[in-house]
């Protein structure tokens, strides 16, 4: 059995395919395959008797940005027993093939997506951090300091800041995600 799934496959998917958006809440609102349930990776463990029982019922393909935070959600699955494969590519694949998204109401501003906000972040860390360098010499050391965690991101496939910033409040579920979401598991 195949672990992904191309999203031309994905497109002209059965009504028993069951579609789980494992990104940040403000990352699902800003658009996501139609039909998707928004599950963020860290409410997996809660959610995994009602996942267990929905892929009794319908075949399960998980979807993120680009493919990375599927295939460990898939793999966390797997360990449980849950069969599930990964979007290919994900929501950035998805798009590229010029197939629909849908986008969620989010009360408030707009939050930017997961990536926008870690450049953000890391470019303001390393401006701070060039311009305190120049009362003191030291303050330099934040700038490198980012730019050492942005190598290792790269070379790793990890975002330690990623995983910062989504605990920040508005990169959290809303009140009631969870039992949302379970209800939608067992429908």
């Amino acid at each position: 059995m195949s672990t992904t799934l191309a999203p031309a496959e994905l497109h002209g998917r059965a009504d028993d395919t069951l579609v789980l958006d494992v990104r940040a809440p403000a990352e699902y609102a800003s658009g996501h395959v139609p039909g998707a349930l928004n599950v963020p990776a860290e409410l997996i463990d809660e959610l995994l008797p009602d996942l267990r029982d929905a892929a009794g019922r319908r075949r399960i393909v998980v979807v993120c940005a680009a493919g990375h935070r599927s295939a460990a959600a898939c793999a966390k699955l797997a360990e449980a027993g849950v069969d599930a494969v990964g979007l290919d590519g994900g929501t950035q694949a998805w798009t590229a093939e010029g197939l629909p998204v849908d986008t969620a109401a989010r009360p408030g501003r707009a939050v930017w997506a997961m990536d926008r906000q870690v450049r953000f972040a890391a470019g303001s860390l390393v401006l701070l951090g060039l311009a305190l360098g120049r009362r003191a010499p030291k303050g330099r050391l934040l700038a490198a300091g980012v730019a050492s965690g942005l190598v290792y991101s790269g070379v790793s496939n990890t975002c330690g800041m990623a995983a910062l910033l989504g605990k920040l409040p508005f990169n959290r579920p809303a009140p009631g995600a969870l039992d949302t979401a379970r209800a939608a598991l067992r429908s």
